[in-house]
């Protein structure tokens, strides 16, 4: 059976992402992949805290290329959108510069998911403060989307994030929803830090609209990237 190994940077409050990632890697058969993390230091999910953490990229890189990996992925959403339309184009030459190897960064993965979709106007739901909402805005703005309607959860704290349940996370969504009168293509959910696995497919059900989230577009790209056409349960259409 081919061993693949994934390498990951995430945040160092992320705690997440191994959980999601791990899960769904277990249940796949057809190959043995097994992903290792590169933590870079993040408190707050602000401007300054997310453009210091930015900095430990290469380091992270070098780390996750003492294991020989066939993918690194980047996973942080406004980590890799804050500082303009093509940030996630710039982390990802910098991984590969390093590692020379494939690369993806979380806020690319979306917009190749989203597009993959046929996605063109959507509802962001973020758990961010509204400086990081702005960015995440104007990043898909630029990127050619049409945002209906943003909401977010106001939370700074990155651990805090990720201590909001899927059940919070799916109330959220269609509270939300709910009040949208405009047409609309799809949902994105923002953050790797948010938990979202167990709620987009029925979210999906309940609104009759593709959903993803941050995980569920970087799951895709690694899985794309390596050419494995593994059909996941339960992530909604995007693996379908």
């Amino acid at each position: 059976m081919e061993w693949i190994k994934v390498g990951v940077i995430i945040p160092s409050s992320n705690t997440t992402v191994e959980y999601e990632f791990n899960n769904i890697f277990s249940q796949i058969k057809e190959y043995r992949i097994t992903s290792h993390f590169s933590r870079i230091k993040l408190r707050n999910v602000n401007i300054e805290d997310l453009a210091e953490m930015e900095r430990e990229t290469e380091r992270a890189v070098t780390e996750l290329s003492t294991i020989s990996p066939q993918i690194i992925s980047y996973a942080c959403t406004t980590g890799s959108l804050f500082k303009g339309p093509k940030h996630h184009e710039e982390i990802i030459q910098r991984i590969e510069k390093i590692a020379k190897v494939l690369a993806t960064a979380t806020s690319g993965s979306v917009i190749n998911a989203l597009k993959k979709l046929n996605v063109k106007r959507l509802v962001l739901l973020t758990p961010y403060i509204e400086e990081v909402n702005k960015k995440e805005i104007d990043f898909l703005s630029k990127n050619g989307f049409e945002i209906v309607r943003s909401a977010g959860m106001e939370i700074l704290e990155n651990i805090k994030i990720g201590q909001v349940s899927p059940e919070e996370t799916y109330n959220f969504a269609i509270n939300v929803l709910r009040n949208v009168k405009e047409d609309y293509d799809g949902v994105f959910i923002s953050c790797t830090n948010l938990r979202t696995f167990e709620i987009l497919s029925k979210l999906e059900k309940e609104i009759k609209k593709p959903v993803i989230s941050s995980n569920s577009a970087t799951l895709w790209e690694i899985l794309y990237k390596l050419n494995l056409n593994i059909k996941v349960k339960g992530l909604g259409q995007l693996f379908e």
